[in-house]
């Protein structure tokens, strides 16, 4: 079993923490990390994209000079792609670009992400993240004494609005939930602030 140290919010290490092999330990599957952040991606997509075909701009009814006799190009209608204000070629349209992956592909995916935190000890364990009030300064001092970078997930086991309203406000860091987490936001942060509650949250989920 993979082993990591847990840290208090001053940046000392107070215990170590076994983490579950079937959730923190895997082979890091790299297909399904790429398919899992293409479908996260193309699901973000709102595809309202839309531009007007030939048939659907104005005018266009009248030949704009007749057949034969004038020297210039044959045209039969103002519509056509080649005229500036004419209609788009393959005009792109609304559509929904989102689909669907199986289960088991897309918890695969989260192992290895999860994993792979592990083996680029870039997963850091407190154990518990707690403000009195609101204020980004603390926060900011917290995350400077866990090494956390300035690219940083913070994941909690629940909702803790003073903890979401100090960390909002500091570049390059952001909170989830362990019920929101996914695989693009573990890929895209740096390093990976959890709580020790919210590490047996995750291996309850994925174990």
């Amino acid at each position: 079993m993979p082993k990591v140290p847990v840290y208090n919010l001053s940046g000392e290490k107070v215990s170590e923490l076994e983490l579950l092999e079937s959730v923190f330990g895997v082979k890091v599957n790299q297909h399904a990390l790429h398919a899992v952040v293409k479908n996260q991606l193309a699901n973000k997509r709102q595809g309202t994209q839309s531009a007007k075909l030939r048939s659907e701009v104005r005018g266009g009814g009248k030949k704009p000079w007749r057949q034969k006799g004038t020297g210039r190009a044959r045209h039969g209608s103002t519509n056509s792609p080649i005229w500036v204000g004419g209609g788009i070629t393959f005009a792109p349209k609304p559509r929904d670009y989102r689909y669907k992956l199986p289960k088991k592909l897309r918890r695969l995916a989260m192992k290895s992400a999860l994993t792979a935190k592990v083996n680029e000890e870039e997963l850091i364990v407190v154990d518990n993240l707690t403000l009195q009030e609101i204020k980004t300064k603390e926060m900011h001092n917290i995350l400077k004494n866990l090494n956390a970078g300035e690219k940083a997930l913070i994941v909690l086991d629940q909702k803790d609005d003073i903890i979401i309203r100090s960390a909002r406000n500091i570049p390059g860091v952001e909170t989830t939930l362990v019920n929101t987490l996914n695989v693009y936001d573990i890929l895209k942060y740096d390093k990976f602030v959890i709580t020790k509650s919210a590490v047996e949250k995750v291996e309850e989920v994925y174990a």
